[in-house]
């Protein structure tokens, strides 16, 4: 009870009424009259006092304002932070990408199937109904491999056989008109002929298929590389854009390239072309009209 009593009179004290009055000093007329009391203006002030804090804030938050804040970042860093961001989660996607390819193309070489590559099913190489599949190497297997690379062992080029075997009825279209710099030579180890033409001049697909490989290298610059179909595959080098990534498939004849000089073994804007047959390199003049 005592202590109700002794916080009784302070909260009377809050609800005392008082009158704040203006007068006007020479003739001492009121001007203005307001009653108020303590509890009247610490509300007041209080609710005064959160709004400017909130309004505050909001202007900091919302305007250009944060920006001189010691700290925060401007919105030209912000910008390039955010691009930084992209740039580094494609490339990161690019290199998973790059990893799976490898993985399968290692696991094709092996003889291995392809449980052990890790792949999203929307860019999987291997049927569904395929995957389920073992590959096991018997004993014929291994001598029938054994009697052919035997037979191989001494094949080092293809350089006697105008026409590979298969190739005579293939109609390839011309990556590129111009002149012919440089020709085949595989005892120099030039494995493809050099054609000048316009800079920037468009280069073609030979055939049907599907590029494996679109990036720049240090000595033969940007290159694309495309599988056909019958273990063919042509090679494109020192071009001066790719208009093809990897995995896209492409039609005979569809610009996939620029011409152009770069990486370090070129000396001009050129077209070094080379025409691969399972894994032997073939004389593109052989095959193609320049």
């Amino acid at each position: 009870m005592s202590s109700l009593n002794e916080k009784k009179p302070l909260i009377e004290k809050l609800k005392n009424k008082y009158r704040l009055t203006i007068s006007n000093e020479a003739t001492f007329d009121e001007v203005l009259s307001i009653r108020l009391s303590r509890l009247n203006v610490f509300t007041v002030t209080g609710l005064f006092s959160v709004l400017l804090i909130v309004l505050v804030t909001l202007l900091i938050a919302f305007t250009p304002l944060r920006e001189y804040i010691p700290g925060y970042p401007d919105g030209e860093m912000r910008r390039n932070i955010e691009n930084n961001d992209i740039l580094v989660d494609s490339l990161i996607l690019e290199l998973e990408k790059r990893d799976r390819f490898f993985q399968g193309v290692r696991n094709i070489v092996e003889g291995n199937d392809f449980d052990n590559v890790v792949q999203s099913a929307s860019d999987s190489i291997v049927d569904p109904k395929y995957k389920n599949l073992s590959f096991t190497r018997t004993e014929s297997d291994s001598l029938f491999r054994l009697d052919h690379e035997e037979d191989e062992k001494y094949n080092l080029t293809l350089e006697d056989a105008p026409k590979s075997r298969g190739l005579s009825n293939t109609h390839f279209f011309s990556p590129i008109k111009g002149m012919i710099t440089n020709h085949f030579d595989s005892k120099s180890q030039h494995y493809g002929t050099d054609i000048v033409g316009g800079v920037n001049e468009r280069i073609s697909s030979v055939l049907d298929g599907t590029v494996i490989f679109s990036e720049w290298t240090l000595n033969t610059g940007y290159v694309i590389q495309i599988q056909h179909s019958n273990n063919l595959l042509s090679v494109y080098k020192h071009n001066s854009e790719l208009l093809k990534k990897a995995g896209e498939h492409v039609k005979a004849g569809e610009a996939i390239a620029l011409l152009g000089n770069s990486g370090e073994l070129t000396s001009g804007p050129h077209l070094h072309f080379e025409l691969w047959h399972n894994g032997q390199p073939l004389n593109p003049e052989d095959y193609i009209k320049f």
